[in-house]
């Protein structure tokens, strides 16, 4: 239990830099330093063998996956394949990353209900954009209610259910 959550606070916070990067998002200081200092010690030795491309940081990507492939293996370390844990490790990657939008989303819906001019609100939002920007496209707002995050919320957790249909993770 102590790996897992290790590891997933880890592999999350990597994911974070990832996304936080990838659409080229400004952290405000106190997030950027808790990222960069919690996650430099993997990503700069990665970054040598690893370098960006395409404006990807493909370091912290690949640095989330060899998190959770580390910690897959300690946890079925007995009586499992490597070709086993390649796929657990694989399955629960894409669930850190799925849960990883589901937190996103209901931390912009709590911001929108109770302070929608906090300080982090522009940030967490900035980091949703790109998931609610083509569901606002197809599901307008009714009577001034922006729905979107209630159908991407649904539409990740049926992507969490199709997730365990096929790897049981």
């Amino acid at each position: 239990m102590i790996v897992d959550t290790i590891a997933t606070v880890l592999g999350g916070v990597l994911l974070l830099r990832f996304w936080m990067q990838a659409i080229r998002v400004r952290p405000p200081a106190s997030v950027a330093q808790f990222t960069f200092t919690l996650s430099d010690w993997l990503v700069k030795p990665l970054r040598r063998i690893v370098p960006g491309a395409g404006g990807y940081d493909w370091a912290s990507l690949i640095g989330a996956f060899l998190v959770v492939l580390l910690a897959t293996s300690i946890l079925f370390i007995v009586g499992a394949s490597a070709e086993q844990v390649l796929l657990l490790a694989l399955g629960r990657f894409v669930k850190w990353i799925i849960y990883g939008f589901i937190a996103l989303l209901i931390i912009e819906a709590i911001f929108s209900w109770v302070n929608p001019h906090a300080p982090l609100a522009p940030f967490v939002h900035a980091l949703n954009d790109p998931l609610l920007r083509p569901i606002r496209k197809v599901v307008p707002p009714i009577g001034g209610l922006d729905l979107s995050v209630l159908v991407a919320v649904l539409l990740l957790q049926i992507a969490l259910y199709l997730l365990r249909t096929v790897v049981p993770i």
